[in-house]
């Protein structure tokens, strides 16, 4: 039996780039758009409300007001982290700085695309993040593009590989199958990964990674 598509909602402060986003998503027989915000404070009510099974949010919303208790998109992921952690939130933005690739993956998004990149990088993306990895665009870290920095003392070889995987938006089966190890193995890989870098999920591993320069971001 065909499992039910995707649920999804799209957060963006732009009508006209809501619509390309839904007509776009909704030519994939496997993703349904269910609602759409114009505001980060009306994609957190949308989300509590329709518990959708990924959120793509805009980094940035121009019309948002500054005196509002949600003033970015960044701040309605940290709200959804807290308050709906079921909920995959992926980043569809125009901006591929660092800092902002940080700052979102470090509030709990669970995916980072660029608005010019092509359709495939968002397909894989909410996919990915759906199914519990991460789904990162290769333009953004490491993974295909990228590559792992200068070794760090704290991370073992196979370690630094099974990060770049996974900041490639891999899931554990997939990381298995890329280097030829039982998902149990990868899982133990994880488990040290995490402890080593002082966090407790992929988004905060890659961000860590990040941060400490164990990934480049292009």
């Amino acid at each position: 039996m065909t499992p039910p598509p995707l649920r999804l909602l799209i957060a963006d402060d732009h009508a006209v780039v809501r619509a390309g986003l839904r007509a776009l998503l909704e030519g994939e027989p496997d993703l349904d758009v269910i609602a759409e915000a114009g505001d980060p404070a009306e994609a957190v009510r949308l989300t509590l409300s329709l518990a959708p099974d990924v959120v793509l949010m805009d980094l940035r919303f121009e019309n948002a007001g500054r005196g509002t208790a949600v003033p970015d998109g960044v701040e309605a992921v940290r709200a959804l982290a807290a308050r709906a952690p079921a909920v995959p939130v992926v980043m569809l933005t125009s901006y591929s700085g660092r800092a902002d690739v940080v700052r979102a993956l470090e509030a709990g998004a669970r995916g980072y695309v660029l608005k010019a990149g092509p359709p495939e990088d968002l397909f894989r993306a909410v996919r990915g993040a759906a199914a519990g990895g991460l789904g990162l665009a290769p333009g953004i870290v490491g993974g295909l593009v990228g590559q792992v920095a200068a070794p760090a003392p704290e991370l073992t070889a196979r370690e630094r590989e099974v990060v770049r995987l996974m900041a490639d938006g891999h899931s554990n089966r997939a990381i298995a199958e890329s280097l030829y190890l039982s998902e149990a193995t990868v899982k133990t890989h994880l488990v040290r990964i995490y402890r080593k870098l002082g966090v407790d999920n992929r988004a905060a591993a890659v961000s860590e990674a990040v941060r400490r320069g164990l990934l480049e971001l292009t």
